[in-house]
């Protein structure tokens, strides 16, 4: 799809039907078609214009025959079964004498607040165009991690109160999130960089007033997404350790059980073997007691060893505690 948009007369973005000079034209997911009109009239080449069609396109700035191209990677929010999700997608900016030129696989929220109205560019000044969608990209991306913060509490706050499967793997879509914006907010970083040393940015002052704030707000944007990296990964190491503590406390409880099961089945064991045993009974005795100190024995035995299993779980790491207070009252 492409849209074209000029500045009238009341500084407002106007859509035009086609294309004119000093326009912006917005293309997203365009087909080959639509390339080949906008190459043909604004001279931009192809390859300029299908690098952002690209999803591993990285950030980056590129100069050909008087056509400048700024790509930077934005935030985007999908929908799914599990929640919202977060990546990054690719966005050119490309810009001429004639023109400047969007190109995206999906709609940008920034691109939309261009054409709304809710912030004001012209379409004959491309340097300002460049840097106030820096700026408000910077500001979604600021958005999108506060919203992960958000959504990595409320996860968090599930698994506090039961560890499932569904919260862990959450909690690694929004880890894998923080590290693809980490990437590409460093990239962008280094597009910002390149940007400071256009003409415009350096000789106007209000271009490098605005650029100081992009630089601002992207940094505070790398900042925030480095903490925010190391806490989830922090809680998503100290939840592997809880699970691990939690398998051992099972594999315990069953190895004692394992243990008690053991007593009587040796016991009934011997006994029941073909050969003889103490206290068999002989043929033509009827007397059963016999059979009854040995269930009571075992029963006896079994107790007794339970008895000292689970004294040994529950007193052996208090012991342990005793003692280190008692040495840390001889250090002092």
């Amino acid at each position: 799809m492409v849209k074209y948009f000029v500045t009238g007369e009341d500084m407002r973005l106007t859509q035009t039907e086609a294309f004119r000079e000093l326009c912006w034209v917005d293309m997203v997911n365009p087909t080959d078609d639509e390339v080949d009109d906008v190459v043909e009239a604004t001279g931009v080449s192809e390859d300029m214009i299908k690098a952002a069609l690209d999803e591993e396109e990285p950030a980056r700035t590129e100069f050909d025959e008087g056509n400048s191209m700024f790509v930077v990677d934005c935030p985007i929010i999908e929908e799914s079964d599990s929640g919202d999700t977060y990546s990054t997608l690719p966005l050119a900016i490309i810009y001429n004498k004639k023109c400047i030129i969007t190109v995206c696989l999906k709609g940008n929220p920034v691109l939309k607040d261009f054409i709304t109205g809710r912030i004001k560019i012209f379409c004959d000044k491309p340097v300002g165009f460049i840097l106030n969608f820096m700026y408000g990209n910077a500001k979604r991306f600021l958005y999108c991690l506060k919203q992960i913060d958000r959504k990595a509490h409320r996860v968090q706050s599930e698994l506090g109160r039961t560890l499932k499967n569904e919260e862990i793997l959450q909690l690694l879509d929004l880890e894998n999130s923080l590290v693809y914006f980490s990437t590409s907010l460093n990239s962008n970083y280094k597009v910002h960089e390149k940007l400071s040393k256009v003409e415009a940015v350096a000789t106007r002052e209000d271009y490098q007033d605005l650029y100081d704030d992009m630089v601002i707000e992207s940094s505070q944007a790398i900042e925030m997404c480095k903490i925010y990296k190391d806490i989830l990964s922090v809680s998503m190491d100290a939840y592997g350790s809880v699970i691990s503590n939690n398998a051992n406390d099972t594999m315990k409880k069953l190895t004692v059980i394992t243990i008690l099961l053991a007593i009587p089945t040796m016991i009934a064991g011997f006994w029941g073997m073909n050969v003889v045993v103490p206290w068999q009974i002989q043929d033509g005795d009827t007397s059963t007691i016999w059979f009854w100190v040995i269930i009571g024995a075992t029963f006896v035995l079994t107790a007794a060893v339970a008895f000292l299993l689970v004294k040994s779980m529950k007193f052996r790491p208090a012991a342990k505690r005793r003692q280190k207070k008692q040495r840390r009252t001889r250090d002092n």
